[in-house]
């Protein structure tokens, strides 16, 4: 039987890795992996996962402001709506079962995994004209354009990631990624870095609402943390070497795999109360 501490790291040398090969999976991964591993509820997992997805978040959307790949003014409208609505979700999560927690986690991951397939699938044929896209982006200025149908996605995602993030302790670029490929014709690195910028954002804000509600188990979240900073700054070596087609597909088999053992898991406890 492995150390705890060592399975701690191990899954979070895992967790940075797939965060720097999708900028969405690793966030919402880090939960129910926790939980599995650690024998954590998800309540107690939520904020361990948040803390560290914050750290390594922070250190990504640092290297996109570097590069010039970061849309700070979507990220800054995206994260504030984010942060709004982010305690609402800690306050409904420490009002639920554990047991209806782990429902809406793996219904969630679901439907992450399925539309992470569909997408990928769905990409080759839509690469060709994206100019006319809610959220495009302007040839001339390289800026997108500021339309209400763009800035009311933008918002609606926003909102949604920041309440998701503090429900079930996740960053919410699994929402924002998806989103921001369908409606604009941004390349996969700004993407990226823009999710980060706003997963920094709206966990750390979810990480002080759960600070608020109660005590976060730091002896299993400090060494979290540091190991999933230290597996993205790894991942990042091997970023362009993957090709997409590869790396969103293993996360949505992967997903759909944690799905299905969430769900099990609650089908049990329903069935015989153990």
């Amino acid at each position: 039987m492995l150390d705890p501490l060592i399975i701690c790291i191990l899954l979070g040398l895992f967790v940075g890795f797939v965060m720097a090969l999708t900028g969405a999976g690793g966030s919402i991964l880090a939960v129910p992996l926790l939980a599995f591993c650690l024998n954590l509820s998800l309540l107690q997992a939520a904020p361990i996962g948040l803390i560290a997805v914050t750290f390594a978040a922070t250190i990504g959307a640092i290297h996109g402001l570097r590069a010039g790949i970061v849309r700070y003014k979507a990220a800054t409208l995206m994260a504030a709506f984010g942060v709004l609505f982010a305690p609402l979700g800690v306050w409904l999560a420490h009002r639920l079962p554990n047991q209806w927690l782990n429902l809406i986690f793996s219904v969630v991951l679901m439907v992450v995994a399925w539309r992470t397939w569909r997408q990928d699938l769905a990409t080759p044929a839509m690469a060709e004209d994206k100019s006319s896209l809610a959220c495009a982006v302007n040839p001339t200025t390289s800026k997108l354009f500021w339309t209400a149908s763009c800035a009311k996605r933008l918002i609606a995602v926003g909102g949604l990631s920041g309440f998701l993030s503090g429900l079930l302790g996740v960053g919410g670029g699994f929402v924002v990624v998806p989103t921001l490929r369908k409606f604009s014709n941004l390349g996969l690195d700004a993407i990226v870095a823009t999710s980060l910028a706003i997963i920094a954002l709206v966990s750390a804000v979810s990480v002080a609402s759960y600070l608020l509600h109660g005590a976060i188990n730091w002896l299993i979240g400090i060494p979290f943390m540091l190991a999933t900073a230290f597996g993205m700054l790894a991942g990042r070596t091997l970023a362009g070497k993957l090709s997409s087609q590869y790396t969103q597909r293993s996360f949505a088999v992967l997903a759909w795999l944690i799905a299905t053992v969430l769900i099990y898991q609650w089908a049990k406890i329903m069935l015989f109360g153990n």
